[in-house]
């Protein structure tokens, strides 16, 4: 059965953005990043890709949920297709179409749609973000790799943007890395 993986950047007090949206304080240099583009080539959007000449094929996910303001942190930049490279489904409860034809629009219940999915044949699914779906879908989340920037934001987006119950984690793999960056995987005990 296919996993539900929220694989997202967040800082040491656990924000993975600005109230904005904007996420411009995580490190962007460091031997982290080649070992990122190396492990999770599917999770770079298109516009890097190219940029970066990265054509390798998926390793983890061949599909990827997004709230409606982390799709917009593209859509903003005129970016409507990000992960051509995988299913795109957007959850919005007030968009009425989507941007682009490659990205499906959901209104209706993600954690349904989530059980339909895994149930599916293909490779894991992707929670990019943001803090309001993963606390929608955290019922259905079965593993977290959290990308810890050292670095206290102090405000903004949180991992988990509501309540949500306690959960004991078990610890996959970590790596430290010279700059203090964090890749922490985790499985979920539900």
């Amino acid at each position: 059965m296919r996993k539900l993986t929220y694989y997202v950047a967040c800082t040491i007090d656990q924000f993975i953005a600005r109230e904005n949206g904007s996420f411009d304080f995580f490190l962007t240099e460091g031997e982290q990043v080649a070992d990122l583009l190396e492990s999770f080539p599917e999770t770079i959007p298109a516009h890097f890709r190219d940029q970066l000449g990265i054509s390798a094929e998926n390793k983890h996910f061949d599909v990827v949920l997004m709230g409606r303001r982390t799709y917009e942190v593209g859509l903003n930049e005129g970016f409507t297709n990000p992960y051509p490279q995988m299913k795109q489904y957007l959850f919005s409860r007030t968009l009425q179409v989507s941007p682009d034809q490659n990205v499906e629009l959901v209104s209706t219940s993600p954690v349904a749609l989530v059980k339909e999915l895994k149930q599916q044949p293909g490779k894991d699914i992707w929670l990019c973000g943001g803090g309001n779906l993963a606390t929608t879908l955290f019922s259905e989340i079965d593993e977290m790799i959290l990308k810890v920037h050292p670095i206290l934001l102090g405000s903004g987006i949180l991992l988990f943007s509501g309540a949500i119950k306690q959960t004991s984690l078990k610890l996959i793999n970590n790596k430290i890395y010279n700059n203090s960056f964090m890749l922490f995987h985790y499985q979920l005990k539900h």
